[in-house]
């Protein structure tokens, strides 16, 4: 391997490892607002919605953090929060796309489950 493909691949961690934070900061306000949009007293329906919006806005919020620090959390480490992420993401696009109103806040889930795929492929 030569120091320019190094330092390539380098750039394409860092610019991944970048654009999956950003993206989780994206999905846990467009999470966090869908949620509070929510009728904490509506249906057990609504309920579930809200409670999976803010569920993913912790989990996108916790895997910013864990992106975000130097490197105090090994590969592996980051490996799981960033899996986890993409899971909970796509779990939670899912829902919303049932939702009237809520297309938005699936759009974002699924940008962040895209970034998080992204991102992990650099690992490899």
């Amino acid at each position: 391997m030569t120091s320019t493909t190094s330092q390539q691949e380098l750039f394409r961690f860092l610019e991944d490892r970048f654009a999956c934070a950003q993206a989780c900061t994206e999905c846990a306000r467009a999470c966090a607002l869908r949620a509070s949009l929510v009728d904490p007293d509506g249906t057990e329906q609504q309920e579930f919605v809200r409670r999976k919006g803010i569920m993913c806005a912790e989990v996108c919020d916790a895997t910013c953090r864990v992106l975000s620090e130097d490197n105090r959390v090994d590969e592996a480490g980051i490996r799981v929060q960033v899996e986890w992420c993409r899971t909970i993401c796509l779990e939670t696009a899912h829902v919303f796309e049932r939702h009237p109103g809520a297309e938005d806040s699936a759009a974002a889930c699924r940008a962040c489950a895209r970034a998080c795929t992204d991102f992990l492929e650099t690992l490899d």
